[in-house]
């Protein structure tokens, strides 16, 4: 698995439009974790409610735990606000798993990300090992709130920004300038960023089904590297728009041997899918 591709995807298979049932998710992510691809694929992902079905104990739970590899890393999406993060994150201590992220929105679109913001890097400083994500709208206040992330960072929490790039209404999938403009923001703070929706393919496609235009992963890839070689909102957005996958591949294995510049990497709900498009392009 090339460096540049490591840990890419997380699996997010209980989460729409795939909605795997707990079981059968993580008896699919341990043939992830034992395939010949299993470099690329990062936590599996699930919602902070469903903590408890991981544990140890009798019925399902038990059953569940049973099935965990030791070591299983684990990601947590805060689906009960800031204030229910902290039970959930105890309820896998001592457990099979391992928690390695926690995920949760600070604001809805049009809200002040500030008072969230402030929650949780005061609850993730409390949390070594554990990397936290703040996912923060793409609409007012966005600018501040990276300045707040950095501030955070520079006095040891370990948090980053997630961004929203899909979702079931149009106004959820940002435009290639809006995106490039957070993508440059967040280089000029020294900040990774996770992408969370509508990342299944590589390259930028519309969708027949709803007619949604969806961002491609590879185009996101090769995007943040330009931004992280100096390139402005205007290089980065023009990556980001383009829909033939002939540049895109050529750019990205020049830079196989690298760690990803500026992108953590995404969730998404399948595996198979952008491992289908990667092999497609001849990336692995």
């Amino acid at each position: 698995m090339p460096e540049l591709l490591a840990r890419l995807v997380d699996d997010a298979a209980v989460f729409p439009p795939g909605n795997a049932p707990l079981p059968v998710a993580v008896a699919a992510h341990r043939d992830h974790r034992d395939a010949w691809y299993a470099r690329l694929v990062g936590p599996l992902v699930i919602p902070a409610s469903m903590a408890g079905e991981l544990t140890g104990g009798s019925g399902l739970a038990g059953r569940l735990a049973g099935a965990l590899v030791p070591g299983t890393e684990i990601g947590l999406i805060g689906d009960g606000g800031i204030e229910a993060l902290p039970g959930a994150v105890r309820v896998l201590d001592g457990g099979p798993a391992v928690l390695r992220q926690v995920e949760i929105a600070v604001a809805r679109r049009g809200e002040d990300p500030q008072p969230g913001l402030a929650r949780l890097a005061r609850l993730s400083a409390g949390w070594p090992g554990v990397t936290w994500y703040a996912e923060t709208p793409l609409s007012w206040g966005l600018m501040a709130a990276l300045d707040t992330v950095a501030a955070a960072r520079a006095d040891g929490v370990d948090l980053w920004p997630k961004f929203r790039t899909g979702g079931l209404a149009a106004e959820l999938f940002p435009t290639p300038a809006e995106l490039a403009a957070v993508i440059c923001a967040c280089r000029d703070r020294n900040l990774r960023f996770k992408l969370t929706a509508g990342l299944h393919h590589a390259v930028r496609h519309t969708d027949p089904a709803t007619g949604f235009v969806h961002h491609g992963f590879l185009n996101v890839l090769v995007a943040s590297a330009v931004a992280a070689d100096g390139g402005d909102v205007a290089a980065v957005a023009a990556v980001l728009s383009g829909t033939d996958p002939a540049p895109l591949v050529e750019h990205a294995r020049r830079l196989l041997s690298r760690r990803r510049p500026l992108w953590t990497g995404f969730g998404s709900c399948s595996i198979p899918e952008p491992l289908a498009d990667l092999q497609g392009y001849g990336l692995l």
